[in-house]
């Protein structure tokens, strides 16, 4: 008859908002091992499975560290108690905790501090004082009697609640009856159990013992610090903040870079320090869409999607937000795994903002075999493939604004837009190859711009340091012949160097940074670097921090009015590099917002 032999977990952590799916492992009548379910509506020798779920909520109430939420809480700042700060951003494990985390963690009080009194004559009555040795003179040891209040958020259950039984101080309350569940605010701070049983189809009563698992205690999902858009443009600016604090003009848009790290790429070997449930792709996946959806850029450029997650998740999730999407997948003459995890680049825009004009596609592989036809000698053909031929891709949409513009010298002219996302080769040695990528997309660009007067950005992953030859290409239109990037040039595939130029005016938005005259600019300067007008960093692991991603932007024909503010060290905390448990890539976005101007002759 059926059986259950094992059920398992591949989540050591339950998080809020992450669907749990066990593993359970059958054994049919025929003595067959399967993982393939069996529900009531399709029975099996007269046996199906029933699942159930239990929430145990002990007498003796547990909150969870806001730094560490894999830990238990031993301590509250009262200072977020007064200010009615969300409760769970309040506890901590240790004092050490609270300590290495008052810098960022100081950010909340001073918020609510501005938002409480004006003057801030009483933010010192109200959260104390904080010693230099960051000890916790601010916060008070938890008890096992601990308000419920600050456990749950009074949200409603997926499945209707029912008290199961009770046993030695603890309650199990019934809250789902399909193989799956996701755990809910309800759920913070207590176990979950999964119960598997084989049940006769015929008298529906239990055959055997039922297979159980526990879980360990529900924690909630983490929530960063919202990243503010900075306003660059002073005076001048013609937008108004909105009811989320996101800048809104009929005449500007809004325009998202970000490398999201492919799941193929995130290892726990790669990335020892992050916990490996924060690694967990059904983590991963809801907290950067939270993330993405939060920025409301009006055009997302994304690298590094899978080609399942495209087509299961990110294009259905997004399409519910109001985004059309468009995808390119890399080529796959380099790649040996699973065709459907191979990653690309997908461009999404907010159809009430624009409509969709037309595609191209950008292989560098076909580029590369063009390339070798007439300009590498017969002999050497395969060398130079093999060096070449990489798999990267780039996606380029034109699109057409809906909204108005604003100060146009015609303001009933077609407002055409072309967006350029790409994720340029990582292999460090293959200098020549980044800037051979990099070229040939700029001249693809080039003739785009040749046959219609047409703003352009160009947004994504280039794999270069500021101040590297692709990096100069893009911002200077040209390339040092004294570079010591092209003496990398196997194939002599950059000679000459006086034909590493273009004529597109791109400028890097994030230079606006140290252009502005907005307020607040202080603090964003000093993330820049004053030598190459970019930030200091857009990725940030154990092994390297620098900058990679840049949105680049005609300057005769846009402007930048904004631009979404940088992180530093302080908002990662000491210790933590990405991914993190806030943050689920190894980059960081990127988000400027734009307006169309007249294009200036040049």
């Amino acid at each position: 008859m059926l059986s259950v032999l094992r059920v398992h977990l591949p989540s050591d952590i339950p998080i809020v908002g992450c669907e749990l799916s066990p593993y359970v492992l059958l054994r049919r009548p025929d003595k067959t091992v399967t993982t393939d379910d069996v529900p009531e509506s399709a029975p099996l020798d007269g046996h199906f499975l029933r699942y159930k779920w239990y929430r145990i909520q002990s007498d003796r109430k547990v909150a969870v560290c806001s730094v560490h939420p894999s830990e238990q809480a031993t301590l509250q700042c009262l200072g977020c108690v007064k200010a009615k700060i969300p409760v769970a951003k309040s506890y901590h494990c240790s004092p050490k905790c609270f300590s290495d985390a008052w810098q960022h963690h100081r950010v909340l009080h001073d918020r609510a501090a501005s938002a409480v009194n004006e003057n801030g004559n009483e933010e010192e009555e109200i959260f104390g004082r904080f010693n230099s040795t960051g000890s916790g003179v601010i916060s008070a040891t938890l008890t096992g009697s601990a308000s419920s209040t600050s456990l749950t958020n009074g949200s409603t259950p997926l499945y209707p609640t029912a008290v199961t039984q009770r046993s030695g101080g603890e309650t199990w309350f019934e809250v789902g009856r399909s193989k799956t569940y996701t755990p809910t605010t309800d759920d913070i701070g207590h176990v979950l159990k999964f119960e598997c049983v084989v049940i006769d189809a015929e008298t529906k009563l239990p055959v055997g013992h039922p297979n159980t698992l526990l879980t360990s205690r529900v924690i909630p999902a983490p929530s960063p610090s919202p990243r503010r858009l900075i306003s660059v443009g002073g005076a001048d600016m013609m937008g108004q903040l909105d009811s989320d604090g996101r800048l809104s003009s009929s005449g500007t848009f809004t325009v998202l870079s970000y490398n999201i790290l492919s799941d193929s790429y995130a290892s726990s070997e790669l990335y020892s320090y992050c916990p490996s449930w924060a690694l967990s792709w059904p983590y991963r996946r809801q907290n950067l869409l939270r993330e993405i959806v939060g920025y409301r850029a009006d055009i997302v450029c994304l690298q590094e999607v899978q080609c399942d997650h495209f087509d299961e998740f990110f294009a259905p999730e997004l399409d519910k937000h109001g985004y059309q999407a468009l995808y390119k997948r890399k080529t796959n003459e380099v790649y040996s795994g699973n065709i459907h995890t191979i990653d690309g680049c997908a461009t999404f825009f907010r159809r009430d903002r624009f409509s969709h004009v037309k595609k191209y596609e950008v292989e560098f592989n076909k580029a590369a075999q063009s390339l070798t036809e007439v300009a590498v000698q017969t002999t050497q053909k395969k060398v130079a493939l093999n060096r070449l031929v990489k798999d990267n891709v780039a996606l380029i949409v034109v699109l057409e604004a809906k909204f108005t513009n604003q100060g146009a010298d015609n303001p009933g002219k077609r407002q055409l837009l072309c967006v350029a996302n790409t994720h340029v080769n990582v292999q460090q040695e293959l200098k020549d190859v980044k800037i051979w990528q990099v070229h040939t997309l700029l001249k693809g660009l080039e003739k785009i711009a040749a046959s219609a007067d047409i703003p352009m950005l160009v947004c994504g992953d280039f794999n270069s340091v500021p101040g590297s030859a692709p990096h100069s290409l893009l911002a200077m239109g040209k390339v040092d012949p004294l570079h010591p990037d092209l003496l990398v040039d196997p194939l002599a595939i950059l000679r000459p160097h006086s034909k590493l130029t273009h004529q597109l005016p791109l400028v890097s938005a994030y230079s606006a940074f140290l252009r502005g005259i907005g307020l607040g600019l202080e603090q964003q300067r000093r993330r820049m670097d004053p030598a190459t007008n970019e930030p200091l960093f857009t990725n940030c692991t154990r092994d390297f921090i620098g900058t990679l991603d840049y949105i680049f932007y005609t300057a005769d024909s846009l402007t930048v009015e904004s631009l979404l503010e940088l992180l530093d060290e302080d908002s990662l905390r000491k210790d933590t590099a990405l991914p993190s448990p806030e943050w689920s890539s190894d980059h960081i976005a990127l988000l400027a917002e734009f307006r169309c101007v007249p294009r200036t002759r040049r």
